[in-house]
């Protein structure tokens, strides 16, 4: 009698559980579009403000750690040497020497030599667990300039980049700031581009509703500001030297400090460098894994964001009931929901250009993201640059045992 009443209970449980999620993933959905607005109107402000000229255009320290000769480095390189501002240099620093990125990087300098460049190398000293924090403490100690900008290497910028970084330090209130950025597969192939969609709509939706109920408390890798003094005063870089996620925890210590965390109006592109169906998923797991632990409430919410999964959920629990049709129609809300995301965030705030990525792979991608967060909880250890590592509580890491 109990096993009958189970099975019989089932389709309707998950059809709560379909609600519920639909429900929720709405509701994110809903701040992130009420979000949107403010957004596009900060845009043309400052558009409005740099078209007019006259703001501040203090000289820029740009810090570029390297790792390797990674596919387009050298192109991304150049796009930094292209900037229309008038005083800012650039310092490269890898752990090696003779690493073939600060090769690409001398070759990339020598073609424009109006921009200042220099290039480091730590030799792995002192022994971080987070190899890029020596690379950006020795920058740091070089840099001529009191506003440094840190990049990844795996992303290309226009012309206009450093007037938008540039920006937002006219308030002498503003420690740090960071760009939103755009998913970019150049070499194409199915699982880089939902990769890329994600950092398009996901990863930009994330960053807006956080802005809306907590403010910005973080900064995003890919491009980072701060001012030195800032970064002097939570303790240098080495603050950073055991965890994963050094650019949450740099924009969380600006906060700490009474500082305020700008979100520029700019987006930059992020070029997807995994192509392969295993590096992809081993990448964004990586990621997922990451934000658990450095913020774990947070990430634990994240299941209830995503739309898809409790859009398929309700097909299966009321195909199950005997009722396909009522099923059909949460599917198709739910993928309606995602487009308007794709929509407003992907285009109108990062301004992804291609709509069939965002119209077609990017409720794919919502789906696929369940999986993601499931598998963060599944272990400790990260692959990292050819190292198993295990997270701690608060994001820090160590080498696995």
């Amino acid at each position: 009698m109990t096993a009958q009443y189970a099975v019989t209970s089932m389709p309707y449980v998950l059809l709560g559980l379909a609600l519920i999620g639909l429900l929720s993933s709405s509701v994110f959905a809903g701040m992130v579009l009420y979000a949107v607005p403010r957004f596009l109107r900060e845009r043309r402000e400052a558009l409005r403000v740099l078209k007019a000229g006259g703001q501040p255009l203090p000289p820029l320290s740009l810090l570029k750690p390297l790792h390797g000769a990674e596919p387009g480095l050298e192109a991304h390189l150049a796009t930094f040497f292209e900037q229309d501002y008038p005083a800012y240099e650039i310092l490269f620093c890898a752990r090696s020497a003779a690493d073939p990125g600060l090769e690409i990087a001398r070759r990339v300098a020598a073609r424009s030599p109006q921009i200042p460049a220099r290039f480091f190398s730590t030799g792995g000293t002192p022994d971080y667990i987070n190899d890029k924090v020596i690379s950006m403490e020795l920058m740091e100690r070089h840099a001529a300039h009191e506003i440094l900008v840190i990049s990844d290497s795996d992303v290309r910028v226009t012309p206009d980049y450093l007037r938008a970084v540039a920006l937002p330090f006219a308030d002498p209130q503003c420690g740090g700031m960071t760009c939103l950025y755009r998913g970019v597969a150049p070499d194409g192939g199915l699982w880089a581009r939902l990769e890329a969609v994600g950092m398009s709509v996901e990863m930009a939706a994330g960053v807006l509703a956080a802005r809306l109920t907590e403010g910005m408390r973080f900064t995003l890798g890919p491009t980072m500001a701060f001012r030195r003094a800032t970064v002097r005063r939570m303790g240098g870089f080495a603050v950073t030297a055991d965890y994963c996620a050094d650019d949450f925890v740099l924009g969380n210590e600006t906060w700490r400090q009474g500082e305020t965390v700008a979100l520029s109006h700019h987006a930059i592109d992020h070029v997807v460098l995994n192509v392969t169906f295993a590096a992809s998923m081993k990448h964004q797991a990586r990621w997922m894994q990451s934000t658990r632990f450095s913020r774990p409430k947070g990430h634990f919410g994240t299941a209830l964001t995503f739309g898809m999964p409790f859009g398929v959920l309700g097909l299966a629990a009321c195909w199950w009931l005997g009722h396909p049709l009522w099923g059909a129609v949460l599917l198709a809300y739910a993928v309606a929901v995602r487009e308007l995301l794709a929509v407003f965030v992907g285009r109108a705030v990062v301004e992804d250009p291609s709509w069939l990525d965002l119209l077609i792979l990017y409720p794919i991608r919502d789906l696929m993201g369940i999986g993601f967060w499931a598998a963060s909880y599944l272990s400790r250890k990260i692959l990292w640059r050819g190292k198993v590592y295990e997270l701690l509580p608060g994001g820090k890491m160590r080498l696995a045992e």
